[in-house]
């Protein structure tokens, strides 16, 4: 089970960070950094709230004049690319192994992402390597909650001891240790 962004995604939250100081938030970092969040996104990558909810609590924390483009161009401006390479490996990887992708995302990272494999001329590819795609925006649940670890394993019926979870944040791992653990018999 791969993880989307820092691992199959090239992804920079300063760069998020630094768009929302640009367009006037103040003290964006508090709000939101691959370590933490506050509610608001946490909400919106769930799918509590729709993109036009996420947009209009944001524009709160900004100066009147601020665009949903200009949101919408700061909170996408983490997203950088897809490594081939990485793809190609997931290609070679489904061969042998059964691939899911686990992701917290939200509808707008979504659409960005998908631009960015159709004008690389990857969006095929993408397809074609898993086997589902676990989105958080789509199934309510989000990492390092248990319960969406849980889910993905009832889903495709896994075990979670023969399971390998990859991503880049330390509290999603965790998550998936714990979930493991639970899941796992024991001696």
């Amino acid at each position: 089970i791969f993880d989307l962004g820092g691992v199959i995604v090239n992804i920079d939250y300063n760069l998020t960070i630094n768009a929302f100081r640009k367009i006037g938030v103040k003290n964006p970092e508090q709000l939101y950094s691959q370590v933490q969040q506050t509610k608001l996104f946490d909400q919106f990558e769930m799918g509590k709230i729709t993109p036009r909810e996420f947009r209009q609590k944001l524009k709160i924390l900004l100066p009147g004049e601020t665009s949903y483009f200009e949101i919408d161009e700061a909170w996408r401006a983490m997203i950088l690319d897809f490594p081939p390479e990485r793809l190609l490996l997931l290609k070679k990887l489904k061969k042998k192994y059964r691939l899911f992708l686990l992701s917290n995302t939200n509808k707008i990272h979504m659409s960005a992402a998908s631009k960015i494999l159709k004008d690389k001329n990857q969006w095929n590819l993408w397809n074609s390597v898993f086997e589902k795609k676990y989105y958080s925006y789509q199934v309510g649940m989000r990492k390092p909650d248990q319960e969406i670890f849980e889910y993905v394993l009832k889903d495709k019926n896994l075990i979670a001891g023969e399971t390998l979870f990859i991503d880049d944040s330390e509290q999603n791992i965790a998550g998936a240790q714990k979930t493991a653990k639970i899941r796992s018999p024991g001696p």
